[in-house]
């Protein structure tokens, strides 16, 4: 029979972050707890832990549905935040309505207070200036976002689905981190493509249209590009300059 969960509670209404007041041996006890649970059970542990303080993101990129559809199994209402930078595909747009009708979604946009033909007027296509603008562009137009929508919601924890399998910099996440004071939740970070696929299958779930067209990594149309001979996933996004785009960056982990 499998052991109860060891991780502390975090929950306490007092605190203004997730982990606040929490020692770092509390938090990898809860770490390497977490490391031998199931997708579900991982979850599940968030949200008795932090209750309406939990939220979670998705780029509803390929295969986005699996998390958005584990969550909402165990939380309908999690308030999914999705930054909409204003440069996503048309394919994008029409499977972020279709997975949010299909799964009933409390899908919660966030953007930057300049619209995209206003930044392009000021500052040109910040994509096309080399690392230096892609770096400024993600700040704007995903960073700022996304920092304010977790200060509007009042979340204390964000569950995000990356996964280890999907790059080199990503190859030592763990199940719990922590970033800018709020505790960082994986729930399939171990998860193989092969798991992916087979879930997706089994429940029904659609994945992104442009996977099929080869895109692997689905960000914004100017700077995603389709995996083709002789390149690697990583090199599909930003012009191979870089893989993050800054919302899975600064992590600090638990293990």
């Amino acid at each position: 029979m499998d052991t109860p969960f060891l991780a502390p509670d975090f929950s306490d209404p007092t605190r203004t972050d997730g982990a606040a007041a929490v020692g770092a041996g509390e938090l990898a006890e809860a770490a390497k707890d977490l490391e031998n649970r199931s997708a579900e059970e991982r979850i599940e542990w968030a949200f008795e832990r932090f209750g309406n303080r939990l939220g979670m993101t998705s780029s509803f990129g390929a295969q986005s549905a699996v998390l958005l559809h584990l969550a909402t199994q165990v939380w309908p209402e999690i308030p999914v935040i999705l930054v909409d930078t204003g440069h996503l595909f048309p394919e994008t747009y029409r499977f972020i309505d279709s997975l949010s009708e299909q799964l009933n979604l409390n899908l919660k946009v966030y953007r930057n207070e300049l619209s995209p033909a206003w930044q392009e007027a000021r500052w040109g296509k910040l994509w096309e200036q080399g690392l230096d603008g892609i770096e400024r562009y993600n700040q704007l137009n995903k960073v700022a976002p996304m920092d304010r929508a977790v200060e509007d919601l009042g979340l204390s924890a964000i569950m995000a689905g990356v996964r280890r399998q999907q790059s080199s910099t990503r190859e030592n996440f763990s199940v719990l981190g922590l970033q800018k004071g709020r505790v960082r939740l994986h729930p399939i970070v171990d998860w193989t493509d092969m798991d992916i696929g087979e879930y997706l299958t089994r429940h029904g779930l659609s994945y992104h249209p442009l996977w099929d067209e080869g895109y692997v990594s689905i960000g914004d149309w100017h700077t995603s590009r389709k995996l083709t001979d002789g390149m690697t996933a990583e090199e599909t996004r930003f012009f191979g300059l870089k893989r993050e785009c800054g919302l899975n960056e600064n992590l600090d982990f638990v293990i």
